[in-house]
């Protein structure tokens, strides 16, 4: 089978999970539930008719390794996710488990001084319990024992759901890879953002993984009649309004990325002073410090804010990741392997502001990320598309890159 016929099949194969969704017109797959068994089961066979001795790890991420590795060398491995968020794309971490597939098809035979394996992570998103890369922390031996404890929108827990979907909770930690086994992780992704195809690029080379922060931020005030008088008002809402504008002023000025992506208020009335505003702020920059710089000075806005306004304010932070760089052995191996194929003489290095599970994997070993050019930027939206010639070139790309590895392994 020649490139293109393995990206047509990608592509093929994309559109084939797209159609198992919780959701009615959209894809939504959460962690732990009927559609990711589902998944599963497809993308096991998948591995298997590619050469690869497949099993379900006990995190519930599907694991395949080539029938040719009946040793215990360790392993380069290739993977990516596929859970989803609401309403999402169709190659949003899946591209990277179809790439990884068709790369251990075509190097089932082939004499590397290594192990290749592939895997399915099953929560990258962390749609269903709220705490993301669930799948490859546990991977990576850092699962944490009070996730068991998470619930879902429904009240389930993630040990109750682990139970129903056929893992036991108490052993998920048993998915957890040693630094001694694995050689590196590569990671092929979309690149969710739109450089590669301002610059007329099929692929590029992943830098860092941008350190985040979440935050829930509100305002107390007091809740009055419409007919209050400016003066007597403490209006929540006004105060988290002034603070939304604030935050995207300072972050344009500093180069951040800052996003506030929901928002409540109580009492939610139109023809009341709302008395209590609430609204997340997703943070992220390419290093913890530039991060942490731009919050300073976002604190110091909602601070004022507060004073301005008589309003009392809380902060609580949600989420925390540092900065996860790509190792630069890995840089050049996926620089060497784009260039075979597109003749760039130096293929653009990228800092990925989203976050992916290369992030979590990185606790355990080296990573390295292989971006494809995505149409207008777009992800986590039902518009997300690739071209084909663009997966053909991340087959290419991606076996070169483990034949590069291959070869300075043994020198």
């Amino acid at each position: 089978m020649n490139t293109a016929e393995r990206a047509a099949r990608v592509m093929a194969r994309a559109d084939e999970l797209a159609t198992h969704s919780a959701m009615e017109g959209g894809i939504l797959r959460a962690y732990l539930t009927p559609e990711q068994a589902r998944v599963n089961a497809i993308a096991s066979a998948w591995m298997r008719e590619a050469g690869l001795r497949v099993w379900p790890d006990a995190a519930a991420n599907v694991c395949g390794r080539r029938l040719t590795d009946d040793d215990d060398r360790p392993a380069v491995l290739l993977g990516s996710h596929l859970d989803t968020v609401p309403g999402a794309g169709r190659y949003d971490g899946i591209l990277g488990v179809l790439v990884a597939i068709e790369v251990a098809d075509r190097l089932r035979d082939a004499d590397l001084p290594f192990a290749l394996e592939v895997v399915a992570f099953g929560d990258e998103e962390g749609t269903r319990f709220g705490t993301t890369l669930l799948g490859s922390r546990a991977l990576a031996g850092v699962w944490k024992p009070e996730w068991l404890d998470l619930v879902d929108a429904d009240g389930v827990t993630l040990r109750d759901a682990a139970t129903t979907f056929g893992i036991d909770p108490e052993r998920i930690p048993e998915a957890a890879r040693t630094p001694e086994s694995l050689v590196a992780y590569l990671e092929c992704h979309i690149e969710q953002g739109p450089r590669l195809e301002a610059i007329d690029a099929p692929l590029g080379v992943v830098s860092t993984i941008a350190a985040a922060e979440r935050r829930m931020i509100s305002f107390r005030g007091e809740a009055r009649h419409a007919a209050t008088p400016w003066e007597l008002r403490r209006d929540a809402l006004l105060g988290a309004s002034e603070a939304i504008v604030a935050i995207e002023r300072v972050a344009r000025d500093r180069d951040g990325n800052a996003t506030v992506g929901r928002i409540r208020v109580e009492p939610d009335a139109v023809n009341v002073v709302p008395g209590f505003a609430e609204f997340s702020l997703d943070l992220r920059d390419a290093t913890a410090a530039a991060r942490d710089s731009t919050w300073a000075a976002i604190r110091h806005e909602l601070h004022r804010i507060a004073g301005d306004h008589s309003l009392d304010l809380d902060v609580t932070t949600t989420h925390v990741a540092p900065e996860a760089p790509c190792a630069d052995h890995l840089r050049a191996a996926l620089k060497a392997g784009i260039s075979s194929v597109t003749g760039e003489d130096d293929p653009v290095d990228l800092v990925s502001i989203a976050g992916h599970d290369a992030m979590a994997v990185a606790e355990v070993t080296d990573i390295g990320m292989l971006f494809v050019r995505c149409a207008g930027g777009i992800s986590h939206h039902a518009d997300e598309s690739v071209l084909v010639e663009d997966v053909a070139a991340a087959i290419d790309a991606f076996e070169a890159t483990v034949l590069h590895l291959a070869a300075t392994h043994r020198a």
